[in-house]
């Protein structure tokens, strides 16, 4: 769940993906050499989901750029572009599934592709991508998204992890050193007394506790303390534990001893990134692309945040987006395909990672997102570019690169969404009440959870 746009109407994966599907930093560049895969000689046309659509002019030149590109390299290839807005609507997506109409090429959010696979809705890729030059060096847990056994469905566009956010102005008014943000929760409550005491209006540490984003968040912390949301069977639920606990207490503390979360409850998406750019709010989980939203659409300035890894993280919620293929496109089809997201998405210096022209469209650029290569040679390339071509402050996110780099990446549970509008009513309860039960509100949650997993075993 990239942003409450995604849980709500899967439209926006914090505003990177409902932007049009694509990352600021993503463009493309005409490569000087064909990419590796091998594809047959006879003409081909593939429909392709997700092309930004009009109301993106940046990002829809840049898809269209790459498509005559991809076309000088591949003649035989014509790329039929769709263009949606969201890339994905709940209302359609199942059906064109179901119904055989969806794209050769479709985009798909990590959380769906599990049920795609069972489903039988996405096409086996295993015989077709041996001639990706650089998939041995995706990221093995991101590319183990699109796998099921020894199988590969799909490939991947875009991926993200949680943080921590930070107001750096705010820290050099409070004191507090804005190179050396927290790395504990301590430090955490312990910043977030500081800033809160600058004045009225000023909230050391923002949450979520409405419209399924507080039980998004919980699941963020709770994994961050190294908790699990579910069993490993998926069948009940897991989050009644001490590290469930913990993360309510831990706010239950901020909230009404430290009184350092402000009053102000039952706060949405755009309540938390409103605060952000309003310069009032010190701290807050997200991850790198909400200083892309706070800078685009509230008014923040780029170099007032930063990013660090989730304190005492020892799990990250990640989620990201890629493309999974039609289980009734032909093999010359397939290949094609493969042509196509080897450029488009999977190639240091062209497609999403032309740095370069997204820099020359004004597009932001030096957001570590994605992070298909890891620290692999060409991850190092991307990273290089990046801070080529930067034109937002690239140290500002360097602690979170830093600390988050050891730290295991896990996708959102099953169910997520009616698990995390269970636990909003825990998270609510904690930020509104001072006299709430934190022992009987997770074991109510516990319960309408398990009622929830056992319908979907």
């Amino acid at each position: 769940m990239k942003s409450p746009k995604l849980s709500m109407l899967l439209a926006a994966a914090i505003a990177l993906t409902a932007a049009g599907c694509g990352n600021d930093d993503s463009g493309s560049q005409a490569a000087e050499t064909k990419p590796s895969a091998a594809g047959a000689e006879a003409p081909v046309t593939i429909s392709v989901g997700c092309q930004p659509p009009k109301s993106n002019p940046l990002e829809r030149t840049a898809w269209d750029e790459d498509v005559a590109a991809f076309k000088k390299l591949h003649p035989h290839i014509t790329i039929d572009s769709k263009d949606a807005f969201p890339c994905i609507n709940p209302d359609t997506f199942q059906a064109k599934l179901a119904g055989g109409s969806m794209e050769d090429v479709f985009y798909v959010y990590f959380t769906d592709i599990k049920k795609i696979i069972a489903a039988g809705q996405a096409a086996d890729i295993t015989p077709y991508v041996g001639g990706i030059k650089l998939l041995n060096d995706i990221r093995p847990d991101v590319l183990a998204t699109f796998k099921e056994g020894e199988k590969l469905y799909g490939l991947p566009r875009n991926n993200y992890s949680m943080g921590l956010v930070y107001n750096r102005k705010l820290f050099t008014q409070a004191g507090l050193d804005p190179a050396a943000p927290p790395k504990t929760w301590a430090e955490v409550q312990a910043a977030a007394k500081k800033i809160s005491a600058l004045g009225p209006g000023h909230v050391g540490f923002g949450e979520y506790s409405a419209g399924n984003t507080g039980g998004w968040h919980f699941a963020a912390s709770l994994y961050g303390r190294g908790g699990e949301m579910v069993t490993p069977d998926g069948k009940s639920a897991a989050f009644n534990s001490p590290e469930g606990k913990a993360v309510l207490e831990n706010l239950k503390t901020m909230r009404w001893t430290d009184n350092s979360m402000g009053a102000k409850q039952l706060l949405q998406w755009e309540d938390l990134m409103r605060m952000m750019g309003g310069g009032k709010l010190g701290m807050m989980i997200g991850a790198p692309d909400v200083v892309q939203a706070v800078n685009n659409d509230f008014k923040g300035k780029f170099e007032d945040y930063g990013v660090t890894a989730l304190p005492e993280a020892k799990a990250s919620l990640s989620g990201g987006d890629g493309y999974m293929i039609n289980p009734k496109a032909t093999p010359e089809k397939i290949k094609a395909a493969m042509l196509w997201l080897e450029f488009h998405e999977l190639t240091p210096g062209q497609g999403q990672f032309n740095y370069a022209r997204s820099k020359q469209q004004g597009r932001p650029v030096g957001l570590p997102i994605p992070d298909l290569y890891g620290d692999t040679a060409p991850g190092k390339e991307i990273v290089e570019l990046r801070k080529a071509n930067a034109t937002v402050p690239v140290e500002n996110f360097t602690p979170f690169v830093e600390g988050s780099a050891a730290i295991q990446n896990k996708l959102e549970p099953p169910k997520s969404q009616e698990l995390y509008a269970i636990l909003d009513v825990a998270m609510s309860a904690v930020l509104t009440r001072q006299d709430a039960d934190i022992d009987k509100l997770l074991a109510d949650a516990e319960a309408k959870a398990n009622k929830v997993l056992a319908k979907s075993s």
